[in-house]
């Protein structure tokens, strides 16, 4: 059944799709019957549609904070497939240290991944949703973008710079019928989660929170899946979240109190 029948043959490109959220993302649009364009840098192919013999289904190599790359691939999509209609803005990183120990390549890898990244798929497919007057954008940010953490102060800075571009961008394309949100994850069995736990007592750890680090533990005594991130994203980018723009839905079982 198709709870987003919108979806049907339409065209949308995510980002950060080879595991974790984005492909869980992939994985939902798919059954919709949309045409998905799945990027990351994990993927090895080029984008060749008449070669591709998946259906709907398009991986393709793409490093989002090469700016050349994401221009020319947005091109070719539009020319090859058809106006996107939709994008989700899902790659990310996280490089754990205290500030003071964060290097330069941390600090500037964080923000060229995870706010310049999104700003230059953003831009890319956006000039062309303004030109149709019609299309919806999510970014995957983090409640971490609102809540200081230690040892992630690159990865929250980043996320906040995300958080605030897609709000501008939204603002400015509203009257071009263009809608812009964002979903904010907190704790998620992902990969970029796993890493963080050093046994098999981390998800228990995370759900308890930590006093020495200032960390509120889960309310909902439970971790995210990806899928459960995956409902909301599908849902801002649905015709039902059609009066919805610059919002920002936290997904993170209360751990940040709504902040």
């Amino acid at each position: 059944m198709h709870f987003f029948p919108e979806f049907d043959n339409k065209i949308v490109l995510v980002t950060g799709a080879a595991q974790g959220i984005g492909k869980a993302l992939v994985d939902a649009l798919l059954p919709s019957g949309a045409r998905v364009v799945a990027t990351d840098i994990q993927f090895t192919d080029n984008f060749s549609p008449a070669e591709n013999n998946a259906g709907n289904y398009f991986p393709v190599y793409l490093d989002v904070t090469d700016v050349n790359a994401v221009n020319e691939l947005v091109a070719n999509i539009e020319q090859q497939l058809g106006p996107i209609e939709y994008l989700a803005s899902v790659a990310g990183i996280l490089h754990m240290n205290s500030l003071l120990e964060t290097t330069d390549q941390q600090w500037h890898h964080s923000f060229a991944v995870n706010a310049t990244g999104s700003f230059n798929l953003c831009r890319a497919v956006a000039r062309r949703m303004q030109l149709r007057q019609r299309g919806a954008v999510v970014a995957v940010s983090s409640n971490a973008a609102s809540t200081p953490r230690t040892n992630m102060g690159a990865y929250a800075a980043s996320k906040a710079a995300l958080s605030q571009m897609i709000k501008c961008l939204g603002l400015e394309l509203a009257q071009h019928n263009i809608r812009c949100n964002l979903v904010s994850p907190g704790s998620t069995d992902t990969q970029m989660q796993r890493q963080l736990w050093s046994d098999e007592t981390g998800p228990a750890q995370v759900i308890k929170g930590s006093l020495e680090s200032y960390r509120l533990g889960i309310p909902l005594k439970k971790i995210a899946t990806p899928e459960t991130i995956v409902h909301s994203i599908l849902f801002l980018l649905s015709d039902k979240a059609a009066h919805i723009t610059l919002e920002n839905i936290l997904v993170d079982g209360g751990a940040t109190l709504g902040l």
